[in-house]
């Protein structure tokens, strides 16, 4: 029985195509939901185009009610993975899921990191701050932004004439090329 991924994700969805990419016709493990509280979120159509189901919530589904741990109790989820999601995962789905839920963060915490340090936000800072360096930072999730343990650290250098667009692109490459294998193997260690 394959392991079953959910990953929730906010906006248009680029790591979350990578991961239904890498897992479509993996032997172990499968994408079996995409979560967004974003209803015109492109991230829904990457689903539809891998066939995989959805579910749209709002904030007092998310924060309120026990109805996202029954969906993901329900689909027999073994890891929660998010990509691009920016709200604050309750401290219910927290408990419900201890060490099973993953996250990567566009920047080499603990710098550039917590509330509000998401997309072009981190990027700015990074560039603010004249970083010889930009990277990711894959990392468990825990009750506050950015403060679970890390799994994996990649870096990429920042020339002196990199605009912000140079600067999102290496790191979107970094995401692409090891979101995808450092949750695989996450997934392998989890027992079924």
């Amino acid at each position: 029985m394959k392991k079953r991924i959910a990953i929730f994700a906010s906006g248009s969805g680029s790591n979350a195509q990578k991961l239904m990419e890498h897992f479509k016709h993996h032997p172990e493990a499968e994408i079996a939901l995409v979560l967004t509280n974003n209803p015109d979120a492109y991230v829904l159509q990457r689903a539809d185009n891998f066939e995989i189901p959805s579910h749209i919530f709002d904030r007092n589904e998310f924060y309120h009610t026990e109805k996202i741990i029954g969906l993901l109790k329900n689909l027999e989820i073994d890891l929660i993975v998010l990509a691009g999601f920016l709200w604050l995962i309750p401290k219910n789905l927290i408990q419900e899921y201890p060490g099973r839920i993953v996250n990567i963060h566009p920047a080499i915490l603990p710098k550039f990191g917590g509330k509000g340090m998401y997309g072009d936000h981190v990027h700015y800072a990074v560039m603010a701050a004249k970083e010889p360096e930009g990277g990711i930072t894959i990392h468990y999730v825990d009750e506050n932004y950015d403060e679970g343990e890390y799994i994996y650290q990649a870096k990429y250098k920042i020339e002196k004439d990199d605009n912000l667009e140079m600067i999102k692109f290496k790191g979107q490459q970094l995401e692409h090329n090891h979101y995808p294998r450092i949750v695989e193997s996450i997934i392998k260690k989890i027992k079924k």
